[in-house]
């Protein structure tokens, strides 16, 4: 199986700052790789330095074989990179329960697949009738997906994985929930301060709760 991307000895410096430290990985050609780690590990400046929107100071990244330290943002995307910044897309003064009942345009909100989102996003149950603005941001990014997947007639999130990935693409994809990770992911990549520290298979690390607590800090249970 060929790599389609790899980074070599990524440095990365934002202004004063610097971010990425040495940062060595491989993407697999038709295969999920999942970036994961706690927040301000690097996993959204490891994104934005491969499609050329912070440029590594030092390093090297090439994907199907062609370097990319030279090319612009849209050279880069015109090699068949694509790149979906994390969003936002929520109303901030409305609760959770609001957010998705608008969400839900067909009208009232089917149980089944409400139990079937807290299943995956536990804390969406939780803060059931909390304002929107007062999450975490990665609370944010969960009702975020929750209100895309909201509707029936959506497809839901791993299927829609699937299906992409059934079509031949390579995917990298920075997820905060680690039970979504482990439903998505072949391969895992955990940051840290900049570095990898860990890579392997996401099965190997969604059955090691030990392992799970020293890299990230919480167990698959606890990851929400």
């Amino acid at each position: 199986m060929s790599d389609v991307l790899k980074l070599d000895g990524v440095h990365t410096h934002i202004g004063h700052y610097h971010i990425l430290h040495g940062v060595d990985f491989s993407v697999p050609e038709g295969k999920t790789t999942m970036l994961l780690g706690r927040n301000g590990a690097g996993k959204t400046t490891t994104l934005r330095t491969i499609m050329g929107l912070s440029p590594p100071s030092s390093g090297t990244i090439t994907f199907d074989g062609q370097s990319t330290g030279k090319k612009s943002t849209p050279e880069i995307a015109c090699l068949g990179v694509g790149y979906v910044p994390e969003t936002m897309s929520v109303f901030s003064d409305l609760t959770i329960k609001e957010n998705l009942v608008l969400a839900a345009r067909e009208g009232p909100l089917d149980t089944q697949r409400l139990e079937w989102i807290f299943g995956f996003f536990p804390a969406m149950k939780r803060f059931w009738l909390s304002r929107a603005g007062s999450l975490s941001g990665g609370q944010k990014q969960m009702l975020s997906i929750a209100r895309a997947i909201v509707e029936p007639r959506v497809m839901n999130l791993i299927e829609c994985f699937a299906e992409i990935r059934k079509r031949g693409a390579t995917i990298l994809l920075v997820e905060q929930n680690f039970r979504v990770a482990q439903e998505l992911g072949d391969s895992v990549l955990v940051m840290d301060n900049g570095k990898i520290i860990h890579r392997g298979a996401m099965s190997d690390l969604a059955k090691d709760t030990p392992m799970q607590e020293r890299l990230l800090g919480l167990s698959l249970e606890a990851h929400q």
